[in-house]
């Protein structure tokens, strides 16, 4: 029972938008900046890979998120340190060492960033009874996905403007983020006052080090008791082995010339293809993933949607060969790409919610979101220097080669009709 009686819709639509701003800032815009301050494809793959680490190892502490404080508290706290984190940023990107400074921002933004999605979405279930919980789970969704919007699609637009304008890339990206931390610190000074406050999200009581450490033991030996383990441990870190390195070299790909191998974009042309076409095409899929497996279920869809998360790669394999100039064509190259991802990913995200049934499930959830992470982090480190080696064409043929893991694996994992 929730002690204010605050509407939903004046808190979830800005704390899910405030959820996936500062992933998309540590995933994507950190690699586009990067790209246009002339760092190396090696070096950018290698350390903007590092950045997922948060997302492997929050299982490992999310149990203390519960038991210290409230999720409350935690909200707040987080979009505070990651606000500062932004402006930490903005701040060092005209010096020298701007590389080594704006990565330890980074690193703050990726632990607070994970932090805050165990805070946020355990809020979700305690600041919502369970039919608002069914209602707003599409709202949520679509407020992240504005937040991918903004991040990758209007704030690189408005960077390449401001490179033009000023005549000076790490001032114009240096404002950019100067922008990204006002709007950061609007919204934890909206949440303080406006985030309900439920009579659940409280202190526990009683709590200790052994009956932490207890939990801790059983729910991550109940996890890797879990009949079927090894196959499907294998298929959460093959399922988007290929992906991992595309999506680290994509956007570098765009805006290099073409006498490197690239299409030679500018940073507004990458952030429309990726922040609108990109972003609508990725929604459209994932709506088509979730219509076929609430229609037939996961088990007749799966090996549909790991084609469709592997085979659409070939585009830019097409685009590195043909180097086109026609913005429509390499629009349409992209737009196919993330909607065979976001069809595909349903699959990924359904597999993960089954797997996890059971007594732990939200932990079990957790847990296999942190081999996820895993699966990206790893493969995506060493994409660079594969791509600098072997030159474009070339790596993005070795993309499609790390397709094939995923379809030896898919014959041995369980899934119930």
């Amino acid at each position: 029972m929730m002690t204010t009686k605050k509407s939903p819709w004046n808190w979830i639509p800005s704390l899910y938008f405030a959820e996936g701003l500062p992933y998309v800032a540590v995933m994507t815009l950190s690699v586009i900046m990067y790209k246009r301050l002339d760092v190396s494809n090696t070096d950018i793959a290698l350390y903007t890979s590092w950045l997922y680490f948060p997302w492997v190892i929050k299982p490992l502490w999310s149990p203390f998120v519960d038991l210290i404080k409230t999720k409350r508290w935690w909200i707040w706290i987080m979009q505070v340190l990651i606000g500062g984190g932004m402006a930490g940023i903005a701040f060092v990107l005209p010096g020298d060492f701007f590389f080594q400074a704006t990565l330890a921002f980074f690193w703050v933004m990726a632990f607070c960033s994970a932090t805050h999605d165990i805070a946020a979405d355990g809020f979700y279930m305690l600041g919502l009874n369970e039919e608002q919980q069914a209602f707003f789970i599409g709202i949520r969704n679509t407020c992240y996905r504005i937040a991918m919007i903004t991040g990758q699609g209007l704030l690189v637009m408005l960077a390449g403007w401001l490179e033009k304008t000023t005549g000076h890339i790490p001032m114009a990206w240096s404002l950019v983020f100067f922008v990204m931390a006002g709007i950061f610190i609007a919204l934890a000074l909206w949440h303080k006052f406006i985030l309900p406050k439920p009579s659940s999200d409280k202190l526990r009581s009683g709590v200790t080090i052994h009956s932490i450490w207890k939990e801790f033991v059983q729910t991550f030996s109940s996890f890797f008791s879990k009949k079927g383990i090894i196959p499907a441990l294998l298929f959460m870190l093959t399922y988007r082995l290929g992906e991992s390195q595309l999506v680290k070299l994509a956007s570098p790909f765009l805006l290099d010339q073409p006498e490197k191998g690239g299409l030679g974009l500018s940073t507004g042309q990458v952030g429309f293809v990726y922040g609108t076409i990109g972003v609508i095409a990725l929604l459209l899929g994932g709506i088509a993933g979730g219509i076929a497996i609430s229609k037939h279920g996961l088990k007749r869809w799966i090996w549909p949607m790991a084609l469709a998360i592997s085979l659409p790669n070939l585009v830019y394999l097409y685009l590195a060969y043909v180097q086109t100039d026609n913005f429509a064509i390499i629009n349409t190259c992209v737009a196919i790409e993330q909607f065979g991802y976001g069809f595909g990913f349903t699959g990924y995200t359904m597999y993960l919610m089954l797997f996890a049934e059971g007594e732990y499930k939200t932990s079990h959830y957790a847990i296999s979101t942190g081999f996820m992470a895993l699966g990206m982090m790893v493969p995506g480190m060493i994409s660079g220097w594969i791509q600098e080696c072997i030159g474009y064409q070339h790596f993005f043929i070795w993309v499609m080669l790390c397709c094939i893991p995923l379809f030896l694996v898919l014959p041995f994992i369980r899934i119930n009709k």
